[in-house]
């Protein structure tokens, strides 16, 4: 590892885009704590520290919600137009044309991602000021001047860190959006280690040991599933040419176990967030059972077994479907037979299209139950210690190694293009 690190310092060029990389997380941290004048900080680290659902929301943030700072919805819109558009273009054929017509459809389908950022951001801004003022007056002697001011600031505060990531990610050493999530979670652990110091006294020792073993673990499983695959072997016929043979070799099909990242975790919390979310604007309503359905929703979500419960089913689901939306075994199974390519003991065309598709679920279980585990391990922890002070996030766990894996190829894989430069 020392050696790594000891050659990417030698190497000018890729030194230098990690150092603009790093410059411009420091920039998100200190931006990150500029809060919108006149907000009451302490009551919103209140409401965040009770709120399973918002907490998870701060996290999605990199943790810029608990100062409400001008950039307190961190990529999140961003990531919910990336999301809308990934699924247009499997629906919408002028898209599907378009994302297969390369770097230059792909820049149009960007293009049109930050469009759809900006009034995303801005109604998001709109329902989250709402929530959290209803929960308790963070912005007390808010009138409509200072609101729309300051959803524009925060609408504005998004584009900013849109444009940072699309930065980092031009350096090519890590996706820029994801980093940004990954310096959040990471720029908490120092004041949750404080916490727990500070907390918990020498009887406590057996506790902290274990939950340091349970993150330990936590981190190989995450390591394990995230890179584990299921090689599926492909032969290629032999053909002649002329007097040229072609063809004759064996390769084989890597099938990912983790296939749909933390994106099933993404489109699980927006759901989960949602029902509460719109019940808190009519707790107050006039009609009486609009009111008590609302409570009812509210203090239905504030169960930790029902929310436990649902995050766990939307994960499992969200899995399957968004797996089914990025692998297709009907086109893999064409490109086979086009190519001469067979898997041994299965028969080319629609055999090898559902031997595929049987394969992928087999192994998307395993995905789907881990990401549904990870999901709701905090859960899990506060049912089993009993204690809400110590608590391992899965999902935060999962982003952080899934970036500094990625993060590490592309730097490695930087290596290795200079290293054929050189040669």
């Amino acid at each position: 590892m020392w050696e790594k690190i000891l050659q990417v310092w030698k190497i000018k060029d890729v030194r230098n885009k990690i150092l603009f990389v790093l410059a411009l997380l420091v920039i998100f941290r200190l931006v990150a704590h500029i809060p919108i004048p006149g907000v009451d900080l302490a009551a919103m680290r209140r409401i965040l520290a009770g709120n399973q659902i918002l907490g998870l929301l701060n996290v999605f943030s990199g943790g810029t919600m608990e100062n409400f700072s001008i950039v307190m919805l961190g990529v999140g819109p961003y990531i919910t137009a990336s999301i809308i558009f990934q699924l247009l273009t499997m629906i919408v054929p002028k898209l599907e044309e378009m994302s297969k017509e390369g770097e230059s459809g792909q820049q149009k389908i960007n293009m049109y991602t930050r469009f759809l950022t900006v009034p995303l951001a801005f109604l998001q801004s709109y329902a989250t000021i709402k929530l959290l003022n209803r929960s308790a007056a963070v912005l007390p002697d808010l009138n409509v001047a200072r609101f729309v001011i300051i959803m524009l600031t925060i609408t504005a505060g998004t584009m900013f860190l849109m444009w940072l990531g699309e930065l980092i990610s031009e350096k090519k050493v890590g996706n820029g959006i994801s980093l940004l999530i990954f310096a959040g979670i990471v720029s908490g652990l120092p004041g949750a280690v404080r916490n727990v110091f500070i907390n918990y006294t020498s009887a406590d020792l057996y506790m902290i040991v274990l939950f340091v073993l349970i993150a330990v673990l936590t981190v190989v499983g995450v390591v394990f599933i995230n890179e584990g695959q299921r090689n599926i072997p492909v032969n290629y016929a032999k053909q002649v040419r002329g007097n040229r043979m072609y063809g004759g070799n064996t390769t084989h099909l890597p099938l990912r176990v983790n296939m749909a990242g933390v994106i099933p975790i993404i489109f699980a919390i927006s759901l989960v967030l949602f029902p509460p979310m719109i019940a808190q604007f009519f707790t107050a309503a006039k009609t009486a059972w609009l009111a008590r359905v609302a409570a009812g929703t509210i203090n239905l979500f504030q169960n930790q077994l029902f929310y436990g419960l649902a995050y766990f089913l939307l994960v499992f689901a969200f899995t399957y479907f968004y797996t089914a939306v990025i692998f297709h075994p009907q086109k893999i199974a064409e490109n086979l037979q086009k190519q001469g390519g067979f898997i041994p003991g299965i028969r080319p065309g629609n055999e090898t299209q559902k031997y595929l598709g049987a394969t992928m679920n087999r192994i998307n279980l395993i995905g789907a139950l881990f990401l549904g585990l990870i999901a709701i391990l905090p859960l899990i922890l506060q049912g089993a210690m009993g204690t809400q002070n110590l608590v391992i996030g899965g999902t935060s766990l999962l982003i952080v190694v899934a970036v500094a894996i990625e993060t590490a190829k592309q730097i490695d894989a930087q290596l290795t293009m200079h290293a054929y430069d050189v040669m």
